[in-house]
């Protein structure tokens, strides 16, 4: 079984936590943040070290860049892979996946199978969206989530849907997560903030366009 470790300093990676723990065995570990846009010095305790490097895959959402980069830098030798679901600017991500065993996705919801065993266990339970949907009568039935985005938004739109007429679903699917409280906007610094919205909700019209034809 795949061990996950998500590692906060502030207000994101909670929901994700509720998530995954349900298919894996999951630590949330939070640090404390710098103070100030810059460190010189950054401070991460032993024990919580020892906790994050017994993880296969770390997901990260550190909003202090200092933070981030220290963090990967001291753990990536010792875990399979790191997502960093929050970081900011291009330049900084090319540092980060730099290191060779690190992703950092323009959204959680675009996570997809590299080769890694662990990282594709993981990847096939979280990620991008993949339904299978029932119909009867000309309406949803059962929607199962074969694969949910890793905030839950999947399954709040499966949930949504059921009873729904088939007439429109990929669209309805998309329309429905932009209902989902989306927080990929705020961890990143894009001149369209709601761009992240609207990949998620294609990715969803997507899935339930792809559960159709098969169904």
């Amino acid at each position: 079984m795949v061990r996950v470790a998500i590692v906060t300093d502030g207000p994101y990676g909670e929901r994700a936590y509720e998530n995954i723990k349900e298919e894996f065995e999951t630590a949330f570990i939070e640090l404390e943040a710098p103070q100030g846009i810059f460190a010189d010095e950054i401070e991460i305790p032993e024990d919580k070290l020892r906790r994050i490097r017994s993880a296969d895959i770390v997901i990260t959402y550190t909003l202090h860049p200092d933070l981030t980069l220290e963090l990967v830098e001291r753990i990536h030798r010792d875990v399979d892979w790191i997502i960093v679901g929050a970081w900011r600017g291009e330049g900084f991500r090319k540092q980060l996946t730099g290191f060779g065993n690190v992703t950092a996705p323009d959204n959680m919801c675009d996570l997809e199978e590299n080769g890694t065993p662990s990282f594709d266990e993981f990847a096939r339970k979280f990620g991008r969206p993949v339904v299978e949907v029932d119909v009867e009568d000309g309406k949803v039935g059962d929607v199962r989530v074969l694969r949910c985005s890793p905030c839950g938004a999947t399954r709040f739109v499966a949930e949504a849907l059921k009873g729904e007429g088939v007439e429109d679903l990929p669209v309805k699917a998309g329309l429905r997560v932009q209902h989902y409280p989306c927080r990929a906007p705020k961890m990143r610094l894009f001149s369209d903030d709601e761009c992240k919205k609207e990949m998620a909700a294609t990715m969803h019209s997507e899935a339930f366009e792809r559960a159709l034809r098969k169904g």
